[in-house]
Formats: C-alpha cells, sequence, structure tokens
C-alpha cells in the first residue's frame, strides 16, 4: 500500500484547508486510514481516523468541530476538512492506513505540510 498526501500549504488564522490522501496499491486490505501531525519540536499526534468499511470516525480533542474526515472509497482517497484553523495547528501532516482495527498503522504517506499564520 502507498499512500500520498496533498493540500497542504500557507493560510491565515481562520481559514480553511482539505488535505487529500490517495491509496494505491493493494488497498484492499485497509480497514482504516487516518491522519496524523506533528507540530514543530513535538512528537506526532493523532488528528483523526476513520473506517473505511464501516465509517466509524473518531477524532482528537484537538479537531473536534473545526476538522472533518471524509472517504470516497471509488478514488481509494481520505480526505480531511480543516477549518478554523488556528496557528497551533501548524505541523506536518501524516496520512496513514491499516489492515486490522486496533492494530497500530503500518503504512504512512510521506507528510504535507500546513502553516498557519497569525
Amino acid at each position: 500500500v502507498q499512500l500520498q498526501a496533498s493540500g497542504g500549504g500557507l493560510v491565515q488564522a481562520g481559514g480553511s484547508l482539505r488535505l487529500s490522501c490517495a491509496a494505491s496499491g493493494r488497498t484492499f486490505v485497509i480497514s482504516n486510514m487516518g491522519w496524523f501531525r506533528q507540530p514543530p519540536g513535538k512528537e506526532r499526534e493523532f488528528v483523526a481516523s476513520i473506517n473505511t468499511r464501516d465509517g466509524g470516525i473518531y477524532y482528537a480533542d484537538s479537531a473536534k468541530d473545526r476538522f472533518t474526515i471524509s472517504r470516497d472509497n471509488a478514488k481509494n482517497t481520505v480526505y480531511l476538512q480543516m477549518d478554523s484553523l488556528k496557528p497551533e495547528d501548524t505541523a506536518i501532516y501524516y496520512c496513514a492506513a491499516k489492515s486490522t482495527p486496533g492494530r497500530t498503522y503500518a503504512y504512512w504517506g510521506q507528510g504535507t505540510q500546513v502553516t498557519v499564520s497569525s
């Protein structure tokens, strides 16, 4: 499984961005896809995930009410709509996938930079 993330960029506080993560290869093994981020000088943290089979969604507290994760199974793509962005959302955003719910994410994309200016 290969993951290609895109959609990052520079945006002012209060603005919006939509990240995309396209999966290729043995996509039929994927059960869950998620978004993680790594702010400058900090550890990588969970943002949101979606079960590609039943649509179950989880959000980190920091993402609730501002971010929306969605999927297009026909395109093997997961999206992260980010609204009301804050400077503290600045990070490298990574998409990830796993083949078994409850297990660790085994497949990772290359990351896309999101910078929110104040």
